[in-house]
């Protein structure tokens, strides 16, 4: 069973705490946003379901059911998918000013991944070793504005690591010239990805590349305006070299929700505020490219998928460094502890019996003053529960360039000059289960009985979200 599904309404509770998250963010603005009403969402449920039958003979819901596609994904998006992938901001600064742009481009700052900056490119190189990632990207702002940057940057990866890594950029086009071609091939650039979208779709810089560049992708945001031009074009792209099309929802900011409030778009809530209209856009899309035998694959970005997994892959990556032998680490990527708390002379024969059934050193902690017992969830077969609480918690582990001294916390260091921290960020402390709620937990996490973990009582406990990655695409609310 991967994940569990939200194909039915989320819980009711969790619905009114994203929507109330949603208009704080925007405060007096959220009343000029249209948000979606019931009888809207009803039809627009209704729409994607046809949509998604109509193609359901070529199509993939990939990733829990987060990514529908037609056919292969680029390698880049399967090492994305996998958490395998990481995305170096190399400067803030853009050339275009598009107005779904989700953030201010106007600095060129310094190089910055996953809240840490790098200013050197070998020091980004043993990041990326240290870390063992399999693919890197190289985004903006627009990295052809700082050419040499962006090469020093490649060209530090790319010694590092080999050919065994997968190296792509992002960029609008504008800048490009065979010149610049040459240099991107010449440091051993797997894949280029173009927003054409940015300069009214035209192809003539992109097909600078196809030849030059082994991997020629088209990626673009979605606009529900741009439907006819986007369709026009599908069977053209294939034609033109271009190896694989994708389509990201849009996705309301702070920053563009000045120009998006003026367009007639609806607007979804969730952990984010997004765009009805964009999704059901992606997937006409599909059933147009099934209808004229385009040959392109495309694939659809949600933002459900990119908050999912790409989150919970930095969550796992980070975690291993900071974890403790009999804490385990959930589908979702956070640190899960579980320990008995009671009496110190029943919890030390519990963890003698433990012992003499086979537990292993690594597997349990007994604290100083023997009231807490943590174990491994390996253990729960051999764990008797009786005359002791049974609490959970859970953590994230997030990087950050300096001690905050806001959370526990470990060094640790890429090369002999730079370190970094990474930081045990506790989410949920100490749940307490009931006898009913570990055996609603025993069924759903450790047994990952499908009935439970689909039904309601599993969806509301306080643990589900922590567990698991939510499968299929956004509920419309």
């Amino acid at each position: 069973m991967n994940g569990f599904s939200h194909d039915k309404e989320a819980p009711e509770a969790s619905r009114l705490k994203m929507i109330a998250s949603n208009l704080a963010e925007y405060e007096g603005q959220s009343q000029e946003l249209h948000w979606i009403t019931r009888s809207r969402a009803l039809k627009a449920d209704e729409d994607r379901k046809n949509c998604l039958a109509a193609i359901s003979q070529a199509i993939e819901l990939a990733f829990h059911r987060t990514k529908p596609k037609l056919g292969p994904l680029s390698p880049g998006c399967v090492i994305c998918g996998e958490g395998g992938w990481s995305c170096l901001f190399i400067n803030g600064k853009c050339n275009c000013r598009c107005f779904y742009c989700p953030t201010v481009q106007d600095e060129v700052g310094v190089p910055v991944t996953n809240r840490i900056p790098f200013d050197k490119p070998s020091d980004y190189a043993d990041y990326v070793h240290y870390f063992d990632f399999r693919g890197v990207s190289i985004s903006g702002g627009e990295p052809l504005l700082t050419l040499d940057r962006t090469l020093k940057y490649l060209k530090a990866v790319r010694r590092k690591m080999g050919d065994s890594l997968h190296l792509w950029l992002y960029t609008n086009g504008t800048l490009l010239t065979r010149e610049i071609v040459q240099k991107l091939q010449d440091e051993g650039l797997n894949e280029i990805r173009f927003d054409i979208s940015a300069k009214d779709y035209e192809l003539e810089r992109l097909q600078m590349a196809v030849g030059h560049i082994p991997i020629v992708t088209i990626e673009i945001p979605a606009i529900p305006e741009d439907m006819e031009k986007v369709s026009n074009l599908l069977p053209i792209l294939y034609d033109v070299g271009v190896n694989h099309l994708n389509l990201h929802q849009l996705r309301l900011t702070p920053h563009n929700v000045v120009n998006l409030k003026t367009r007639n778009y609806t607007f979804l809530h969730g952990d984010k505020v997004t765009v009805l209209e964009s999704e059901l856009m992606v997937l006409k899309l599909m059933e147009i490219a099934l209808a004229k035998g385009v040959k392109l694959p495309i694939n659809y970005c949600s933002y459900v998928y990119k908050h999912r997994f790409q989150r919970s892959a930095a969550r796992k990556r980070n975690a291993r460094f900071i974890m403790k032998a009999h804490e385990s680490l959930t589908e979702s990527g956070f640190i899960r502890t579980m320990a008995l708390v009671g009496d110190a002379w029943d919890l030390q024969q519990k963890a003698d019996q433990l012992a003499a059934k086979g537990a292993r050193p690594h597997q349990l902690n007994l604290t100083g003053n023997k009231t807490c017992l943590f174990f491994h969830e390996q253990l729960w077969p051999l764990m008797d529960f009786s005359a002791c609480d049974l609490q959970i918690s859970y953590a994230e582990a997030i990087l950050s360039p300096h001690i905050s001294y806001r959370h526990a916390f470990k060094e640790v260091r890429i090369n002999s000059a730079r370190k970094i921290v990474v930081e045990r960020n506790v989410h949920c402390a100490n749940i307490r289960l009931s006898s009913e709620q570990r055996s609603v937990f025993e069924k759903g996490v450790i047994c990952r009985e499908p009935e439970t973990m689909n039904s309601d009582t599993f969806l509301n406990s306080q643990f589900a979200s922590f567990e698991f990655i939510t499968s299929g695409l956004q509920q419309y609310f």
